[in-house]
């Protein structure tokens, strides 16, 4: 049998064996307070862009935020010193950046004092509560292979949080999406947690049943295929997200979970036909869906023709995407300057249209910093895969990092009309407890396997090692 890709990666390098706790948490807590730095200077000009004066208010909530951020970088002292020191220095920038844009447009949008804080207090209070989450994580997770011995049990829980919002009396509509339950005063979207439940799931599974699925039967156009009775999985997520798309009108979400599974699956197995083959069902999939379904059909020819009046005046057609698309083209390389521009105008500027918001007000050359970050973020939770000792650990880390990734590329693709739109939320920058809950959450997993990758590197045994 053939050996798969995940077998013939290193475990461990000399440099690695050489990298002291103690300057990898110096580095990262020089780089937090760098962190702090640009997100008190993006409040500050935010004040004095839109409102000519200082709000205690904000930097006192942004300060506490940071202080809990400085705690975790503590417990990562005690709890995961080798932990890797650029993941949440990167999560906090973007995370206050985030913050700061949504406080400028709720200057712009209010009309009285006191409605001034209303979606940037929200998030802010988001942050901490997730930040307060992803470190208890942190605490009580000593080592990721705890996870392998539930696969099956994340795999139900993921399914269960996918039905949630179809169970009538709890699920609610928003956008025409059915993607959200409400408990009493809270909304929450359940899909959020599901990605990492699903991740979890895939690895433990592709690790057991990867020998299976890289056995072929014959080559055909210089592939090796599959045997068909091995595509039964393929064609289970497949169905599932098909599901997924039809039931909650959700294509952000189905693309997310399906390409999380192409991605793994070509991981463990290095079969590229696993990918053509996922591809051309979603393709077709897809596009049967789109000539059936009317919603589906209007929102690719909303992205396709954006500047007919007929789609642009309609209820849920392109006049969000053109009005981004303006805000954009009007921030230019370098940006109207935060507090100066007119980002209010796009609806839900502060959720799925932030991106374009930062573009007319830090321009291309910001959009493409905060993308460098993500690149950066997501390229370091692929290096902890690659060095992981155990081929769960490298599945889980490299899901969770695409799990980034893919959201990044179908937002920001949705927006500047690279792909059609979909409901996704851009991770860390746009307003949402549910999101910032699920990405902290993955920082605090990749930071527990890069500690454990390097302890065991190192030839120590981690905290937890034996649970």
């Amino acid at each position: 049998m053939q050996q798969t890709n995940l077998d013939s990666r290193p475990t461990a390098t000399p440099a690695r064996r050489r990298e002291r706790p103690q300057g990898l948490r110096n580095m990262e807590l020089g780089f937090l307070l760098f962190a702090y730095v640009i997100v008190l200077a993006a409040l500050l000009q935010v004040q004095l862009g839109v409102t000519g004066k200082f709000d205690t208010r904000v930097l006192v909530l942004a300060g506490a935020v940071a202080a809990l951020t400085l705690a975790m970088h503590m417990v990562l002292r005690f709890r995961a010193p080798k932990a890797d020191p650029f993941l949440l220095p990167i999560a906090t920038t973007i995370n206050g950046i985030g913050i700061a844009m949504i406080y400028r447009l709720d200057l712009a949008d209010s009309r009285t004092e006191e409605l001034v804080l209303n979606s940037s207090m929200a998030q802010i209070i988001y942050t901490g509560l997730a930040v307060v989450i992803a470190t208890v994580v942190l605490v009580f997770l000593r080592n990721h292979r705890l996870l392998q011995r539930y696969t099956y049990l994340f795999g139900l829980t993921a399914l269960v949080l996918l039905l949630l919002p179809l169970i009538p009396g709890l699920g609610v509509s928003e956008a025409n999406a059915r993607v959200w339950i409400s408990v009493g005063p809270f909304n929450f979207q359940p899909g959020e947690i599901a990605k990492i439940a699903l991740a979890i799931f895939f690895a433990g599974y592709l690790v057991t049943a990867r020998d299976s699925l890289s056995m072929v039967s014959r080559r055909f156009l210089g592939m090796r295929l599959p045997r068909m009775r091995d595509l039964g999985p393929i064609i289970v997520v497949w169905a599932i997200c098909m599901a997924i798309l039809v039931l909650q009108r959700d294509l952000g979400t189905s693309l997310l979970y399906y390409g999380l599974f192409l991605v793994m699956i070509f991981v463990a197995t290095g079969r590229l036909s696993w990918v053509i083959i996922g591809l051309l069902l979603f393709v077709g999939g897809g596009t049967i869906l789109a000539l059936s379904w009317s919603y589906v059909h209007f929102r690719i020819q909303a992205w396709l023709n954006p500047l007919d009046p007929a789609l642009y005046d309609a209820e849920g057609g392109s006049y969000q995407l053109v009005q981004g698309l303006f805000g954009i083209g009007n921030g230019g390389l370098i940006g109207t300057g935060l507090g100066h521009g007119r980002p209010d105008i796009t609806p839900l500027a502060e959720s799925d249209f932030i991106v374009a918001a930062l573009g007319e007000e830090l321009g291309l050359a910001g959009l493409f910093a905060i993308l460098a970050l993500y690149l950066i973020f997501v390229a370091r939770g692929l290096r902890i895969g690659h060095e992981g000792g155990d081929d769960f650990g490298r599945l889980l880390a490299t899901g969770l990092a695409f799990i980034v990734a893919i959201q990044v590329f179908i937002v920001v693709g949705g927006v500047t009309r690279v792909i059609p739109l979909t409901g996704l939320t851009t991770p860390f920058l746009a307003a949402g407890g549910s999101s910032l809950l699920a990405n902290w959450i993955i920082v605090a997993i990749l930071l527990r396997l890069s500690d454990t990758i390097r302890t065991e590197a190192a030839g120590s045994t981690p905290k937890g090692a034996r649970a």
